[in-house]
Parts: structure tokens; C-alpha cells; sequence
């Protein structure tokens, strides 16, 4: 774990880019996981899986962006 994500955050805009990160990671493993063998039953609609996996990527990417942004800021200041 990297120091930065172990100490907690001062910022509210990067709890809050975490919890959007942390929440978006949990559902798109659990979204992967509709596809396994195991996992999938015949009511499964896969479009409808790829379009949540789809989403909870860019989910992630977005937090991702903003913490990037914010951190840039703050050790710009």
C-alpha cells in the first residue's frame, strides 16, 4: 500500500475521489464475476454486464483523473 493511500486524506475532494474509486473497483469485480462459468446462469444478460463493466471502468478512470488533479494542485501549492 503507498503512503499516500494509507495516511487519511486532509481533502474532502479526495476522500471523496477515493470512495468513488474504492466502490467503483468492488462493483466491477463483481460485475467480472457474472461472466465466470461458475457464476452465470441462463438469465444472465451478458450486454447488460458489459455495459455495468463498461461503466464501473470509467468510473474508475474518472476518480483516478481527479486524483491525480488534485494531488498535482496540492504539491503544485
Amino acid at each position: 500500500t503507498s503512503t499516500f493511500l494509507s495516511q487519511k486524506p486532509k481533502s474532502e475532494l479526495v476522500r471523496t475521489s477515493l470512495r468513488l474509486l474504492t466502490s467503483s473497483a468492488y462493483r466491477l469485480q463483481s460485475e467480472c464475476k457474472k461472466t465466470l462459468p461458475v457464476e452465470t446462469c441462463p438469465t444472465t444478460d451478458i450486454q447488460l454486464v458489459t455495459q455495468q463493466v463498461i461503466q464501473c471502468a470509467y468510473d474508475i478512470a474518472k476518480a483516478a483523473k481527479q486524483l491525480v488533479t488534485i494531488t498535482t494542485k496540492e504539491n503544485n501549492n
